[in-house]
Formats: C-alpha cells, sequence, structure tokens
C-alpha cells in the first residue's frame, strides 16, 4: 500500500489525526483576513465587467494581420475614446472588444479601424451588444445565485440540520466572496463564464462539505449516551476520516484547471480561457478549504451550545479529571464500520499530540495477555 493509501486508512480508523476542532479560532481568523482583503480589494478597484454586462462592440478583423495587440489597442481607442481590449485569436485574426459605448457609433469605428489597419470594412465583423441586454443577464445572474443559495440551505436543514445549514452557507459566503475579491485584484474581466464558474465551485464546495456533514451525522447518534467523546472531538475525527478524500478529488480538479489558467491562458495567450479558469480555480480551492477549516468548525461551536452537549461535555471532563474514562463503559457513537473489531480503544485515538493518560491506563484492561497461567 502507498504511503498516501496508508496515512488515508490511518486517519479513517482514528489512529491518526490532526485536531482541526482545538484550533478552529486560527482558521477563523485566517478567513477572516483573507475576506478583509477580498472585499478591500472589491471595493477599491472593483469589478472589470466584461462588454456583456455592459455593452458595447466586438470587431473581428481578416485572419493573419500583420498589425501587432499594441497597436490594434491604440487604433481602437483613438477611433472609440474608450479603453479597448484586444487579443490576438489562433488563425491571427484580432478581436477587439470596446465596452460602455453606443453602439450607434459603431460604424464610425468600424471604418476608422478600417483605414488605420488597412483592411476593408466589409472584413471586420461587428457585434453589438446593447447595455439593457447586458443589465438581464447581470440580473439573472444575480437571482440564479440567490436561488441556489436558497436552495441549498433548505436542503441541508431537512437532509441534516439547520446548524449545518447555517454552516454550509456561511462556508458558500466565504467562497463566493474570496473569488470575487481576487476578481477584482487580478483584475480579469467579469462574463458570463465567470458566473458559470462561479455556480460550479459553489457546488463543488457544498458536496465536499456535505460529504463531512454526513459522516458527522452518522457518528453522532446517540451521543448523548455515552461520556466518552464530546461533540467537537467527534467532528474532528469526521474531519480526519474524510481529509484524505478531499484532499485528493480537490488535487485531481485543480490539475486541468490549472493547466487551463496557467498554460492555455498564460503560455499560449488564448486570454478567454482565464474568465472560467481563474474562478475554477480559486473557487475549488477556497471550497475544500472551507469544508474542512470552516464549515464543520462552526457546526461544532453551534452543536456545543446546546444545554445536552454542554452536558456531555462536563461529563466528559469530570470523568477525564477523575481518572475514570476506561473501557468498561461501552459506547453508543457509531464510528465507520472498516471491516475490523478495534475496540474501543483503537476508536480512541482521535488526535496527533498527547493522549490522555486515563486512557492509556485503561489500555489492556480485561484482556488476555497471551501467556498461559
Amino acid at each position: 500500500m502507498s504511503k498516501l493509501g496508508s496515512l488515508g486508512a490511518r486517519l479513517h480508523h482514528g489512529e491518526v489525526g490532526y485536531d482541526f476542532i482545538k484550533n478552529r479560532k486560527i482558521w477563523y481568523g485566517i478567513s477572516i483576513l483573507i475576506t478583509v482583503l477580498a472585499i478591500v480589494g472589491l471595493a477599491v478597484r472593483g469589478l472589470h465587467m466584461g462588454i456583456e454586462f455592459q455593452g458595447g462592440a466586438v470587431f473581428t478583423t481578416p485572419k493573419n494581420m500583420s498589425a501587432s495587440v499594441a497597436q490594434a489597442e491604440k487604433y481602437a481607442e483613438e477611433a472609440s475614446g474608450h479603453d479597448a481590449i484586444v487579443q490576438k485569436l489562433g488563425d491571427g485574426s484580432l478581436r477587439i472588444q470596446i465596452a460602455a459605448i453606443d453602439t450607434s457609433i459603431s460604424d464610425k469605428i468600424k471604418t476608422e479601424l478600417s483605414k488605420d489597419l488597412k483592411v476593408g470594412a466589409e472584413q471586420i465583423n461587428a457585434d453589438l451588444v446593447g447595455p439593457s441586454w447586458g443589465e438581464q443577464i447581470a440580473n439573472k445572474a444575480w437571482q440564479g445565485l440567490g436561488i441556489f443559495l436558497f436552495l441549498v440551505v433548505i436542503y441541508l436543514a431537512i437532509a441534516f440540520e439547520w446548524r449545518m445549514a447555517i454552516a454550509a452557507f456561511v462556508a458558500l459566503i466565504h467562497d463566493l466572496t474570496i473569488t470575487v475579491g481576487v476578481y477584482a485584484l487580478v483584475g480579469f474581466e467579469v462574463t458570463p463564464g465567470t458566473v458559470i464558474g462561479l455556480l460550479t465551485i459553489l457546488g463543488y464546495s457544498l458536496y465536499d462539505t456535505v460529504v463531512v456533514f454526513d459522516s458527522l451525522k452518522e457518528q453522532t447518534k446517540d451521543i448523548t449516551k455515552q461520556s466518552r467523546w464530546t461533540y467537537s472531538e467527534i467532528a474532528n475525527r469526521s474531519i480526519n476520516s474524510t481529509l484524505v478524500r478531499s484532499v485528493n478529488t480537490t488535487v485531481v480538479a485543480l490539475l486541468p484547471v490549472g493547466a487551463l489558467l496557467f498554460i492555455g491562458g498564460g503560455v499560449l495567450g488564448a486570454g478567454m480561457l482565464n474568465d472560467i479558469s481563474l474562478s475554477l480555480f480559486v473557487g475549488l480551492a477556497a471550497g475544500a478549504y472551507s469544508s474542512i477549516f470552516i464549515a464543520t468548525p462552526l457546526v461544532a461551536d453551534l452543536k456545543e451550545l446546546e444545554p445536552p452537549m454542554r452536558s456531555l461535555k462536563k461529563r466528559v471532563l469530570a470523568k477525564r479529571a477523575l481518572g475514570t474514562d476506561t473501557d468498561d463503559e461501552p459506547s453508543d457513537v457509531r464510528v465507520p464500520d472498516d471491516g475490523h473489531d478495534d475496540g474501543p480503544d483503537d476508536a480512541a485515538a482521535a488526535v496527533v499530540g498527547p493522549r490522555d493518560q486515563s486512557v492509556s491506563r485503561g489500555r489492556g484492561r480485561g484482556r488476555p495477555s497471551g501467556k498461559r497461567r
């Protein structure tokens, strides 16, 4: 078995792990800092909305143009009086995009471009987008996002509970804010492809979160009937048992998206790939982070505000303080069935770090030593 596979099995069985819940204040602080930076970037720089949202015109020249991108950009700005975005396509033609202009002057701009680029005006193709159409697209995008978030909260509240629904909603807003903030800081254009990418990464983030929540729901059945583990400790077990799976799926998803962003958009110059690939890349990474470091710790915090969970925590801590946390008391908390009878002691190996001495004192009690008396 590979080292990674062996680590995944040990995490799943509770033999090793990391205490994510204990260090949740660190993760909350990091998330707040990143979110504040994203909001500041959004407020200061704003979003560079594409022509689909602002309205304007897109001019496409014939193939194998001799003019450079810089020259075409200069000609377009002089002809329109507005900023222009120019991209060289694979066949050598130029795509000249001028946003926020009155479409009535597009013929004049087209004529000026044909003179500067030394081609016939009829050889330049013009696609016009009215501002009202762009506004409708923007409104539909916001409506779609709002409906998506509403349905997510309702579904999670029914399938799990309202605390998990709130935690998942906070994680989704966290991912969305960071992704939009990065767009503002980088200055990439926001297009309908960007909106598609945002909805895609929100769905991916939700999938990762639901996997952990499902494990947590299963392991906390009848939790109040035992006094060995608190809710937070079992939540931490749920994160560790699904950790390798979350990391693997995230890395596999990031590889092709990274190729689109860095190779396709950066090296090969296919700038039109940037609008969707950046949102996917940032959103996938943020979604994996939030499902592990934000959603589940937040659920643990909300659950331990309940009187039964507070009472359970007091019982567990009091029992450990008295040194009576032994194997004598069976536990009704359900753990994933891996096909091996590990016993209560193996299930109690929760996190990396000093282990509870009371557990070690109870280890092996009542078990045969293997020696014949």
